[in-house]
């Protein structure tokens, strides 16, 4: 069995408690259960977490824990002492450690994230970059593994890095299992984006997003703004006109970014060549697809795919070391 321990602290933020969801379907799922959780705080018993809920704990000592997981607040503050000496010492006891959200400011503080990648909620990651320039930050990521270390977006996110740890530990089926059981969708890759075209467009009328959820459906196809319009039932200039007052953006500016982020998913996750992806996300040829990479990410498909590659073979090499 695998003891869990997850960090909390006054003003712990409820959505980082999320991750505790996927080892807690696990242990429903296997026998003997596979995991043993346990809440740990400075100074143990009651910890008033963000919502103004009460969370109770145990004080946290040496005892070694297989992974130990620091969960963020809302907005991240200054950590005390003993926090950050028990943290900075956590990698002599413990296998792995994990951030959720903000909490890799913890880990930063401690600092366990020099010389390593890392991840945090976009709206936080400039300021921990910035605030600790010996890491690298990588914003846009769900999870990040860097060795022994683990750290993961906001928010939902940490439902995505608790289903990484568990198919590091039990496999990829049982993942699948508890994802399905979670009613989620098996587990984001650690590299796709924390953003969606869609949810950053956010339209507001049902004819707009009709068109958009047309766009998403048919990148293969040409999508001009006759077709969107079309789609949304309205004339050209009427959607085009309607189409910037909602989303702030011109449709051609809209669908290369939905274009770009369907490519990103398959150049990531799938086998496909890139002139493959390049045609069923309608690009006119894999240049045209390169620039408008380097517009969006800085960095041509190549690298994002290689690196989502490493990623991979990085988390299978930790399971078989296991």
């Amino acid at each position: 069995m695998r003891d869990i321990a997850f960090l909390v602290y006054p003003g712990y933020s409820l959505m980082a408690l999320a991750v505790t969801a996927g080892f807690e379907v696990a242990n429903s799922m296997v026998d003997p259960k596979p995991y043993d959780l346990h809440f740990v705080s400075e100074n143990g018993g009651p910890v008033k977490t963000s919502a103004g809920m009460t969370l109770q704990t145990e004080m946290f000592t040496e005892k070694p824990f297989d992974t130990l997981v620091v969960g963020g607040a809302t907005y991240p503050e200054p950590s005390t002492p003993g926090l950050i000496a028990f943290v900075r010492d956590a990698p002599k006891r413990h296998r792995r450690i994990a951030s959720v959200c903000t909490g890799a400011f913890v880990l930063a503080e401690a600092g366990l994230l020099n010389g390593r990648r890392a991840t945090t909620h976009w709206l936080h990651a400039r300021d921990l970059q910035r605030n600790y320039p010996l890491m690298k930050m990588e914003e846009d990521r769900i999870f990040i593994n860097d060795g022994p270390i683990w750290t993961s977006a906001g928010m939902t996110a940490g439902v995505d890095l608790g289903l990484a740890l568990i198919e590091n530990d039990l496999g990829p089926e049982l993942a699948k299992a508890v994802a399905r059981k979670l009613v989620v969708y098996h587990r984001r890759g650690g590299g796709q984006s924390q953003f969606s075209t869609l949810l950053e467009l956010s339209p507001k009328s049902d004819r707009i997003q009709a068109a958009l959820a047309y766009a998403r459906d048919n990148l293969h196809k040409p999508l001009t703004v006759p077709d969107l319009a079309d789609a949304a039932h309205l004339s050209p200039r009427q959607f085009s006109r309607a189409f910037h007052a909602e989303t702030g953006q011109s449709p051609a500016k809209a669908i290369e970014n939905l274009r770009v982020e369907g490519a990103r998913n398959l150049m990531e996750q799938s086998r496909h060549s890139i002139d493959e992806v390049a045609r069923q996300t309608g690009f006119s040829d894999r240049d045209h697809m390169r620039r408008a990479f380097l517009r969006a990410f800085g960095q041509p498909p190549q690298v994002l795919r290689r690196n989502a590659r490493l990623e991979s073979i990085d988390i299978q090499d930790e399971a078989s070391a296991d």
